[in-house]
């Protein structure tokens, strides 16, 4: 088979299109590059969709955080100390454990897929710690900026929409690039989790960890795993790099803030 016929048969395969079975022997550069790209598909589907959910989640939360009234304050920081105070892992299992329950109670059983399930978990964790990062910068907003927008009589949901949000973001931002960065690579944890795969349709993990155990030389799959995500990271440091000049495109030069990738080697 060629690496042409490869990549027809098994580019699409993680989400359902293509040749069903995986190859049994002989595997070929081709077959693990095509495969272990195409379980990137879930990798870029679980982070984006929680980032996405997760960007306006955690913006409430800042706020809530951020409120006088503790009917507001207290659960939100609360939510934000359960989920940024447990490893995630223990939040799959548990989530897991959860869905599992409602499950058997004949509600809802899409929960318990991976697509649906996991995803839920990742939005939350995001949230979290995105909510912690805006608050941050909601309380760093500069107080001049207020009182400003007050002496030209901008107030209430007008001054927070045209004042503080955006410059609660542009505060914000470059710490929220790296967020955005461990997000993704912590969707592989999804595979280890005991949300199940769909008729082997599982994450890059899923295959680069399957060529792993069949070939038992860990040394070819997991490092073109490892540079898929090293290709997505400089993806999403220039897509938010971006985002960036545009969230400080009226600061002189001088006082535009540069993104600063730190990544968290720990979490």
């Amino acid at each position: 088979m060629s690496c042409i016929e490869t990549i027809q048969d098994y580019a699409l395969r993680s989400i359902g299109i293509g040749e069903r079975l995986l190859p049994k022997t002989d595997f070929t550069l081709c077959q693990q590059f095509t495969l272990i790209g195409s379980g990137m598909i879930w990798n870029l589907y679980f982070g984006a969709l929680a980032l996405l959910v997760g960007f306006f989640i955690a913006s409430a939360v800042a706020v809530g955080k951020s409120a006088r009234s503790p009917w507001l304050r207290k659960p939100s920081e609360w939510f934000i100390f359960v989920f940024r105070g447990s490893p995630l892992f223990i939040q799959f299992f548990f989530a897991y454990v959860m869905f599992l329950k409602v499950k058997q109670a004949g509600y809802m059983p899409w929960l318990t897929s991976a697509q649906a399930g996991a995803l839920i978990v990742l939005i939350l964790n995001t949230s979290a710690y995105s909510g912690e990062i805006f608050n941050g910068a909601l309380k760093a907003v500069p107080r001049g900026d207020i009182e400003a927008a007050k002496a030209y009589g901008i107030t209430g949901w007008s001054r927070f929409r045209r004042i503080t949000w955006p410059t609660m973001l542009r505060l914000a931002w470059p710490a929220y690039t790296n967020e955005a960065i461990f997000l993704f690579h912590a969707t592989t944890l999804v595979f280890f989790s005991g949300f199940p795969t769909w008729r082997q349709q599982g994450d890059a993990l899923y295959y680069a960890s399957y060529f792993a155990d069949k070939t038992f030389n860990p040394f070819v799959p997991y490092p073109i795993l490892a540079g898929y995500f090293i290709l997505l990271t400089l993806c999403v440091i220039g897509l938010y790099g971006l985002v960036n000049k545009r969230l400080n495109r009226h600061l002189p030069a001088e006082r535009k803030r540069k993104l600063r990738i730190r990544p968290n080697l720990i979490r």
